[in-house]
C-alpha cells in the first residue's frame, strides 16, 4: 500500500486529530488491521506470529472497532477475526459517533475519522504464563500495537492518534467487553487527513 518509505513513515509520524470526509476503502481498512494484528505465521499449533511483537507469543489483544467510512461497510460495531483476516459484525448503535466520543471523555475528534480502534485486553492470555509482570508486558505489547498504527497510516495518507483518557466503563460498553475479563486499554481513531468532518 503506497510508496512510502519506512523512513519517511517514522519521519512524519504525528498524532493526527483531523480527518477529512475521504472514507477509506476497504483494501485500505484490511491493510490497517493487518498491520496491528495480521497472523503471518504459526509458531506452534496454539500460538501465532503476528505483525507485532508479544511476550511470548500471547497476543492478549482483541480489535474492535467503529466504522463510520469505510467503503463497503455499513456504519457499525465490528470485532477483527485475526485468524480468518475478517470482520465480525456486532451492530448498529443509532448514535456512534457520539457514543465514541463519549467513551473518549467528550473528545469529539475520537468520532470523526473513517474508523476508530478499541483494544481491549484478555489478561488470562499472558497471566497463566507471566503471572504478576503480565501488567507490563501488556502495557509493552499495547505500545507495539499503536505504533504499528501510526507507521501503516502513513503509508495510505492517513493519521491516527492514540487515546489512553477513556471513561472505561463506557468504553467497555460501546464494544461489550464485560470489564473485568476483557476490557478497553487503548483507543485510536483513524482517517485521511483533513478538517473535521461533520458525520
Amino acid at each position: 500500500m503506497g510508496d512510502v518509505s519506512l523512513r519517511e513513515a517514522i519521519g512524519r509520524r504525528r498524532s493526527v486529530r483531523k480527518f477529512s470526509a475521504r472514507p477509506f476503502t476497504l483494501e485500505e481498512l484490511a491493510f490497517l488491521l493487518w498491520a496491528t494484528q495480521g497472523v503471518s505465521g504459526e509458531a506452534d499449533p496454539v500460538r501465532t506470529y503476528r505483525t507485532v511483537p508479544s511476550a511470548g507469543c500471547r497476543h492478549p489483544f482483541e480489535t474492535y472497532l467503529a466504522v463510520f467510512r469505510v467503503e463497503g461497510l455499513e456504519k457499525g460495531l465490528y470485532r477483527y477475526l485475526p485468524l480468518e483476516h475478517a470482520l465480525l459484525p456486532l451492530g448498529h448503535p443509532d448514535r456512534l459517533g457520539e457514543e465514541t466520543a463519549q467513551a473518549a471523555l467528550g473528545q469529539k475528534f475520537a468520532g470523526k475519522g473513517a474508523v476508530t480502534f478499541f483494544w481491549t485486553a484478555l489478561p488470562w492470555r499472558t497471566e497463566w504464563r507471566y503471572s504478576e509482570a503480565s501488567v507490563k508486558v501488556i502495557a509493552l505489547d499495547g505500545g507495539h500495537l499503536c505504533q504499528n498504527l501510526y507507521l501503516a497510516c502513513e503509508a495510505i495518507g492517513a493519521g491516527t492518534c492514540a487515546i489512553a483518557a477513556y471513561d472505561q466503563d463506557a468504553a467497555d460498553r460501546l464494544v461489550g467487553a464485560d470489564g473485568k475479563d476483557e476490557f478497553v486499554v487503548y483507543m485510536a481513531p483513524a482517517g485521511k487527513k483533513g478538517n473535521f468532518t461533520t458525520s
